[in-house]
């Protein structure tokens, strides 16, 4: 296989991040997006010089309305394609499986879908090799990433005894004007402990994790904090060299001024990333601490863009462009500018 050719089913607020991040690579590129109705991301797509199809038949005429030109529907546009990223809205990606299945074409699913949906759950540092060849992934939920990304190198090289993890979840993503709360607290679930822990476990089957969530009135990131109990002794000191050495977390510290989400983002844009977009776990150094022989510390996920580089060594995995998932991690790094 020369390129991939990769369609992007769903250009939304992940769809289109993981557009343009295909496109950074050199081993893959875009077929064509797909949209259901000619929204502004439609016109940005064509813009982009995207081709875009219709969902189905029935949405052309919407689209010819509003004057953006169709390259066809989804139907017609899967018989192009090596694999489609399914970025539609969760329960939706559901019901195109059995077109792709249809179609023969690889698909990889975001973690709204279930588990059950692909039979594989994915995170590209900790089992990227199982992902090699594979017809079906879902690409875990921007929370699930974050907590793999922290767990797993603890569980390597420490091992985890049990790890109780309190998620402080953003209401809705910045560019959504139907959610709350605005005033509010809201368990979420209200049922303990949430999904999130077992969710983990469609990745690390054998790890001790307990989860509670809540909402809070904020749209820009979610916030983790983190109290892990491990098999060996250890001193922070251990765990900033071990996380240090990591290619998908980025440090921050108080002592920077860095002391909330809001400055985080900030840091993004100061970054020059596209969107303001924070693709790294964000811990605080000087959170990390020790007490009572356990490990604590705080870290921020950027809900937007955490998935985006783990969707692209999904691709490369499955399409078998390399079979090593660190140089894939690398590559991957590089080109979306991901860099220490």
């Amino acid at each position: 296989m020369d390129k991939a050719k990769i369609v992007i089913n769903g250009y939304g607020t992940i769809g289109k991040r993981v557009g343009d991040a295909v496109s950074a690579q050199d081993d893959m590129e875009i077929a064509g997006v797909v949209k259901t109705r000619p929204s502004f991301e439609a016109k940005l797509a064509v813009d982009r010089g995207f081709d875009l199809y219709a969902s189905t038949s029935e949405r052309i005429e919407a689209f010819s309305k509003a004057g953006i030109e169709i390259s066809g529907t989804l139907d017609e546009l899967l018989d192009k394609a090596d694999l489609v990223v399914d970025c539609t809205p969760g329960g939706v990606g559901a019901t195109y499986k059995d077109l792709y299945v249809k179609h023969g074409v690889k698909a990889i699913w975001q973690g709204g879908e279930d588990h059950e949906l692909a039979g594989f759950s994915f995170n590209s540092e900790a089992n990227y090799d199982d992902a090699i060849g594979r017809d079906m992934t879902r690409v875990v939920s921007c929370n699930t990433t974050g907590l793999t990304r922290a767990l797993y190198p603890l569980d390597l090289e420490f091992g985890v005894k049990k790890s109780r993890v309190t998620l402080m979840r953003r209401a809705a993503d910045p560019g959504n004007i139907k959610s709350g709360p605005i005033n509010a607290i809201v368990p979420n679930p209200i049922s303990l402990p949430s999904h999130h822990g077992p969710d983990v476990n469609s990745i690390l089957p054998h790890l001790e994790i307990a989860t509670v969530a809540v909402k809070l009135s904020t749209t820009i990131m979610h916030f983790h904090a983190l109290n892990v109990e491990l098999e060996k002794d250890f001193e922070p000191q251990d765990i900033i060299d071990l996380y240090a050495g990591r290619p998908r977390i980025r440090f921050v510290s108080g002592e920077d001024n860095i002391t909330s989400t809001a400055e985080v983002m900030e840091l993004a844009r100061d970054l020059g990333r596209s969107r303001s977009d924070m693709f790294e776990n964000v811990i605080w150094k000087d959170s990390i601490s020790k007490y009572h022989g356990e490990l604590y510390f705080f870290q921020a996920i950027h809900q937007e863009s955490d998935v985006v580089p783990e969707n692209v060594d999904a691709i490369r995995a499955m399409c078998e462009l390399e079979p090593d998932g660190v140089k894939s991690i690398a590559r991957t790094n590089k080109s979306m500018g991901i860099c220490k």
